[in-house]
């Protein structure tokens, strides 16, 4: 049985897990989880990095107390944020946080200032976001952050994580793409893009795709952990890409959707779609495994459920505390009243039940009265945006969709599961819950060389794990 040690950061919480492999299924095991949360400082929002780089050493220290031998260690995170290292190795600034309102018409000052839409997106078939990175860069520089202005490298979080831990500073190519900066046809960043913002390819760390050794844990993280030089690949970086990676599917005719605080909804392609159609509907082109294209939609998922979630905690004495039961409520509502998730208003309110209001007061719509109604109308409102990007995906791409596959945390959300096969009509297969970690696990295993392709892992995470299909009614 060989180990392997899979470090997955969301926005909300982080967890190291640890992957066993007997050469035909794959277990799992959360070893450490610990939260993290945004840190609102100097008008600011900001990830506290120290901590996840402290939370990966205190679970290496278990993982020495526990007498376990570890193949490798992988890191996976959400995409676009960044962190800045001076000349001398040291980190410069704790990074931005992508929720940040700085970026709020980034978009138009950069096209205004620095080059068109179309262009950008000619470059890099990135859907647009206020705060990929690109914009977050430009926002940081018209403000004149001192951060910027002395950083010797600039590294997404993961490969943050990465020279925090080996001192290699390299550049994981499905996070890259996720930046806005990244060239799909030449295969790096783009180098007339970051010369936009007073950047330069020298900036970032080499490029390295999902599954090569970057490294080996320096003496300094050896000495603190009392574990010897294990070393770190670069996995799918991005999660959404290590969760694609993790689909157990048997055939092409799928689209998957990865759900949990964001909804990312898309099909696998060959090669990169960057056309006219895709440039209209806003569709994004991120990397994946082998080369492959992530062709997808970014939506806003279960974010919305999330804070309405946090308000009615600190309001309403008589709301479960159990997520299953909560979620449950919608059953008890007959609320047929939309909301379009996307919605820029669902970005970052102070208060989400009266985003959500404001929304349907304004579409003439009637008005959740209880938290039930509040749940039936997100969880129906996100399964008709689904069925909305499932159908544009028909039309742009040659995949003959026949189900859905949801990875995710959100793959246990049975109503949610339901109200999506019934708005697509068609099957849904809710599992693997834990892909990101397991993708990020399988694509070490192959990196040891006991998996030899994307098949074979998919068939690996088939004969390891239990999905439930969610036929429309």
């Amino acid at each position: 049985m060989l180990n392997y040690l899979a470090v997955d950061l969301g926005a909300t919480s982080g967890r190291t897990v640890l992957a066993s492999f007997d050469g035909e299924r794959v277990t799992m095991r959360e070893f450490t989880r610990f939260d993290n949360p945004q840190m609102p400082l100097g008008g600011h929002i900001f990830w506290n990095l120290p901590h996840l780089y402290n939370e990966i050493l205190r679970a290496l220290r278990q993982v020495k107390t526990e007498g376990l031998e570890i193949k490798s260690i992988g890191i996976d995170t959400w995409g676009c944020d960044f962190a800045f290292f001076g000349a001398d190795g040291q980190l410069l600034s704790l990074p931005y946080c992508y929720r940040d309102p700085h970026t709020d018409g980034a978009m138009e000052h950069y096209f205004a200032e620095r080059m068109s839409q179309q262009q950008v997106y000619e470059r890099t078939g990135i859907q647009f976001m206020p705060f990929n990175s690109l914009f977050q860069l430009d926002t940081l520089r018209r403000n004149g952050c001192v951060a910027l202005q002395h950083a010797a490298k600039i590294l997404f979080i993961p490969d943050a994580l990465i020279y925090m831990l080996t001192g290699e500073a390299v550049c994981e190519y499905t996070v890259a793409s996720t930046s806005q900066m990244l060239n799909p046809s030449t295969g790096d960043l783009d180098t007339d893009l970051l010369a936009t913002i007073g950047l330069t390819r020298q900036h970032f760390g080499r490029l390295v795709q999902p599954g090569e050794c970057v490294g080996t844990i320096s003496e300094q993280v050896q000495a603190a952990t009392q574990l010897g030089a294990i070393p770190v690949i670069a996995v799918a970086a991005h999660d959404t890409a290590s969760a694609v990676a993790a689909v157990p599917a048997e055939d092409d005719r799928f689209a998957y959707l990865s759900c949990g605080t964001w909804s990312l909804l898309g099909v696998e392609s060959p090669t990169p779609i960057i056309n006219a159609d895709s440039y209209a509907e806003n569709f994004t082109n991120e990397g994946g495994l082998d080369h492959t294209t992530r062709f997808l939609k970014n939506i806003t998922g279960l974010w919305i459920y999330e804070q309405c979630r946090k308000e009615w905690q600190s309001t309403a004495a008589d709301i479960p505390s159990d997520v299953n039961a909560l979620n449950a409520l919608c059953l008890q509502s007959s609320c047929d009243s939309l909301i379009a998730p996307d919605d820029p208003r669902f970005a970052h309110p102070a208060s989400m039940t009266a985003a959500i209001c404001d929304y349907l007061r304004e579409t003439g719509q009637s008005l959740p009265e209880t938290p039930a109604d509040y749940v039936r109308v997100i969880f129906r409102s996100l399964s008709f945006r689904y069925r909305e990007v499932v159908e544009v995906l028909r039309r742009l791409t040659p995949v003959d969709i026949q189900r859905l596959h949801v990875i995710g945390g959100g793959s246990r959300n049975e109503y949610l599961m339901q109200f999506t096969a019934d708005a697509l009509q068609m099957p849904v297969i809710a599992g693997p819950q834990e892909g990101t970690a397991l993708g990020n696990a399988l694509i070490q295993v192959r990196a040891s060389g006991l998996v030899d392709s994307l098949t074979a892992m998919r068939r690996i995470i088939r004969n390891s794990i239990t999905l439930k299909t969610f036929l429309p009614q």
